[in-house]
């Protein structure tokens, strides 16, 4: 339990960077579409190499074969867990504050206990007041340096994340699901799948037709060179990187209670971004209640691992 806590953790440490990043191209101009589509693209490239690289050129060809046969699956896992997840993610950006945008996702915690129930997975009725300390932590850390509140910039901005929230568990459960036989949807028993960098590109192929009718039904104007390099950045930090710890942390995951530890892990990226925004955009030094926030995320991470191990 120590070990998927470990790797959420530092999962969370590269998703922060989206954030981050997703705030200059904001700044700069891009258009959300490209912020979001590019990302992809630029994953499907790394992964490539990556597999190549480490793997050899037959398991590759193998994961073209899988994808393939399996083809339905994998665009409807992708274009719920990454499509739409980032998509809306992006758009929000253009609407919202990035204290909406980070104290909105967190609801992914909660969204994740209603997936698994979604599909039948039991846990102790702890895991609520766990997963509730939490959120209220992350709650108080977003909302530490507020000096006004507007309800359309709100709704505007908290909505499409509230969707994503429940769009991205939803996807990755829908892979943890067909890997462990769930019998409405085809069993993939592969063992390509034992590697994270596998499901990611997968996934990733699986939401290419989702980008390619996103941009033809939006028609956004050419992405800047800014945009394109850091979209570039994010595939790598976030996209690559953070999306392979979390998904193997959740593929090393064999209760229902460590799927959720595991999907909890993400509240700190609050964190993480709080403290990246202090090095490199200049943010204030976080006051009491800000602290106060970060000292219950990690109590509830704490109670995670506490529970579990006792068990």
């Amino acid at each position: 339990m120590v070990a998927l806590i470990a790797m959420g953790l530092l999962s969370a440490l590269f998703f922060s960077s989206t954030f981050v990043l997703n705030r200059l191209m904001s700044l700069e101009g891009g258009h959300w579409v490209w912020s979001a589509s590019l990302r992809y693209v630029f994953m499907i490239l790394f992964l490539m190499l990556v597999i190549r690289f480490f793997q050899g050129k037959k398991p590759l060809e193998e994961l073209f074969q899988l994808f393939a046969k399996h083809w339905l699956f994998w665009m409807v896992a992708g274009s719920i867990g990454f499509g739409c997840f980032y998509a809306l993610l992006c758009f929000s950006a253009d609407y919202a504050p990035a204290w909406v945008i980070a104290a909105t996702w967190q609801l992914t915690i909660i969204a994740s206990l209603f997936v698994l129930m979604l599909f039948g997975r039991v846990f102790p009725k702890r895991i609520w007041v766990f997963s509730t300390i939490i959120v209220i932590g992350v709650g108080l850390i977003n909302t530490s340096h507020i000096t006004e509140f507007h309800f359309l910039v709100f709704a505007k901005g908290a909505f499409p994340v509230l969707i994503a929230a429940f769009c991205y568990p939803f996807g990755n459960q829908l892979v943890w699901e067909s890997k462990h036989g769930h019998k409405h949807f085809p069993k993939i028993d592969s063992p390509l799948l034992d590697n994270a960098f596998n499901k990611v590109f997968l996934l990733s192929l699986g939401s290419l037709p989702f980008w390619l009718l996103l941009v033809a039904f939006t028609h956004p104007p050419a992405p800047t060179l800014g945009q394109v390099v850091n979209t570039a950045f994010v595939a790598l930090l976030s996209g690559l990187v953070a999306t392979t710890l979390f998904l193997l942390a959740r593929h090393c995951a064999h209760t229902s209670s460590e799927l959720a530890a595991v999907d909890a892990t993400q509240s700190s990226e609050v964190v993480f971004a709080l403290l990246a925004e202090m090095l490199f955009l200049g943010a204030l030094f976080p006051n009491m209640q800000a602290w106060i926030g970060m000292a219950l995320v990690f109590m509830g991470l704490g109670l995670f691992i506490y529970f579990q191990e006792r068990r």
